[in-house]
């Protein structure tokens, strides 16, 4: 376990839990722990020993969103440093959407505004039936910004139409039907859960992982094409030559012949 303020860094084997750590705060977001985030990610994204990151907040909440006492300084900022510190919360929030290995959420208690956020820009979330959603922020004259790229990818547009104006209450059954998060578990089985899709992850090769997310993002939105059907067929055909794939492919062969072999 490494800790620094506002945020623990607990390995197991090639998992690494970020730990956010203001539960007396309920992992609420200030300048300090979306910086501590934002390093925290750096350092497990370039850790070639990290195969998966998973994201949790300590105490009774996931993340509670913004700081309220953060906001209200906020508003006494100049139009430069409220952008300076918005642009950081975004930066983190991309960091984390972009990592170039799985990040699982593991969603108990609140997950409110950022937190909602946090969510969604994981690769995966699990949530504990105890768990509950918002984007509050029209409740404070806000709009969710920074969160917008990644709950619309999540939910789409006509689920964030209704949760971004109502700022409601989402349970985590609806949070499942929408497609906010993967997995509904009781509170105790969380981490099992977590577990059994650490296992999974750990099949994959760590490079096809890494270029399967970033697939991802380029083929969101995009038209069927000729340039997209080249782009894609390049990327498959480069893939093919890399280390990974034939290791990964001839020992798969082998394993395959000798199992024909019996």
């Amino acid at each position: 376990m490494t800790d620094t303020p506002n945020i623990g860094i607990e390995r197991n084997g090639a998992v690494a839990t970020l730990w956010m750590d203001r539960p007396e705060r309920h992992n609420a977001f200030d300048e300090h722990l979306i910086d501590a985030i934002d390093r925290g990610l750096q350092t497990l994204g370039a850790d070639d020993a990290v195969r998966v990151v998973v994201l949790a907040g300590r105490g009774r909440s996931f993340s509670a969103g913004a700081d309220l006492d953060w906001m209200r300084r906020a508003a006494d900022y100049d139009v430069a440093r409220n952008r300076d510190e918005a642009e950081a919360l975004a930066r983190m929030l991309r960091r984390l959407a972009e990592l170039p290995k799985p990040t699982i959420a593991r969603v108990h208690g609140a997950a409110i505004g950022g937190g909602l956020g946090l969510v969604a820009a994981c690769d995966i979330a699990v949530a504990s039936e105890k768990a509950v959603f918002a984007t509050s922020e029209v409740k404070f004259g806000l709009i969710p910004a920074t969160i917008g790229p990644y709950v619309l990818r999540a939910i789409g547009p006509r689920q964030a139409a209704r949760y971004f104006l109502t700022a409601e209450l989402i349970s985590p059954a609806k949070a499942y039907e929408i497609g906010l998060v993967h997995e509904v578990v009781a509170e105790d089985a969380l981490d099992a859960t977590i577990d059994t899709l650490v296992q999974a992850l750990a099949q994959g090769g760590p490079n096809a992982q890494a270029e399967s997310k970033r697939l991802i993002r380029d083929l969101d939105g995009q038209t069927i094409g000729d340039a997209l059907i080249a782009d894609t067929a390049a990327r498959i055909a480069d893939i093919r030559a890399t280390d990974e794939a034939r290791t990964r492919l001839d020992a798969f062969l082998s394993a395959r012949r000798a199992k024909d072999a019996r």
